[in-house]
């Protein structure tokens, strides 16, 4: 109830103007106006404080126009804070199945098989129900695709093979205890995925047994144009370093020789090149 409170404070306080201002130069550093304008309008309509980052801009590669775009998701935060407010009675820390080295995609990885997550949940009544979601590793990992199509994982889910089925688990927990929050996928599950034709989400296993293009080949000029110069700010800023950068990017692409060549230009930006902005938020 306060958050609603403070956010119809600001809003009689700031413009809309003021506002996009605010979210582009602090929580979502670089977003393009239309991207904070979708942002701003999932957040009107289900009614949450933009200002607390509910939802995250994540770009996907979509093969029906053949080019990056920003997709609005809801975090995983979000789901956390729709259910502590519809009753949730605690979440259990995550059990993971037993570790599984594999070669996959010519890359060798340790990786749980399974994670499980329990949430509770209090009924009108007080009595407690238990919703369990068991998510296999293999079911959710996301691809690095690129033009080599590998279905080696991305290097966030090579980094935090762990972390990120906890993630899913979770998500996949909540949806089931509160569906009345949502069937949205979070953007911690779709990070790294892409959408078909149809716009639906493709995942990695999907594209794993449909042997689809659908993951992108290589930046398309425009896309990465539209992204420098949100990186170049992130870099500026102090935010993100340009080894995080080059991570982030080829987690969604593989990268031309010169385009690499450019983001790792980056490291004396900061200093010369580009005026920070005091901007903080995820690339």
């Amino acid at each position: 109830m306060n958050a609603l409170v403070s956010a119809e404070n600001r809003a009689v306080a700031m413009t809309e103007e003021e506002v996009m201002h605010t979210l582009q130069n602090s929580l979502y550093p670089g977003a393009s106006p239309a991207s904070i304008k979708l942002v701003m309008s999932y957040c009107k309509a289900a009614s949450l404080d933009a200002m607390q980052k509910p939802v995250h801009i994540v770009p996907m590669w979509d093969s029906k126009s053949g080019s990056m775009r920003d997709v609005v998701m809801p975090g995983i935060g979000l789901y956390r804070t729709q259910a502590a407010r519809s009753g949730c009675a605690g979440v259990s820390e995550p059990e993971f199945g037993p570790d599984v080295t594999e070669e996959i995609g010519g890359q060798t990885i340790t990786f749980p098989a399974w994670c499980r997550v329990t949430v509770k949940r209090r009924l009108p009544t007080g009595e407690v129900v238990d919703f369990t979601a068991k998510e296999l590793w293999k079911e959710n990992y996301a691809i690095k695709g690129g033009k080599e199509k590998s279905i080696a994982p991305n290097a966030m889910w090579t980094k935090r093979p762990y972390g990120q089925l906890a993630k899913c688990a979770e998500a996949q927990a909540l949806r089931k205890a509160f569906p009345e929050v949502g069937s949205a996928p979070t953007a911690d599950e779709m990070m790294g995925k892409s959408l078909d034709d149809a716009g639906e989400v493709v995942t990695s296993s999907q594209t794993r047994q449909e042997a689809e293009p659908v993951q992108r080949v290589t930046w398309p000029d425009d896309a990465f144009e539209a992204q420098f110069s949100r990186w170049s700010k992130a870099v500026a800023s102090g935010i993100k370093s340009v080894a995080d950068i080059l991570a982030m990017a080829k987690t969604k692409g593989e990268l031309t020789t010169q385009q690499e060549a450019r983001i790792k230009g980056l490291k004396t930006a900061d200093a010369t090149d580009v005026t920070p902005n005091n901007e903080h938020g995820a690339a």
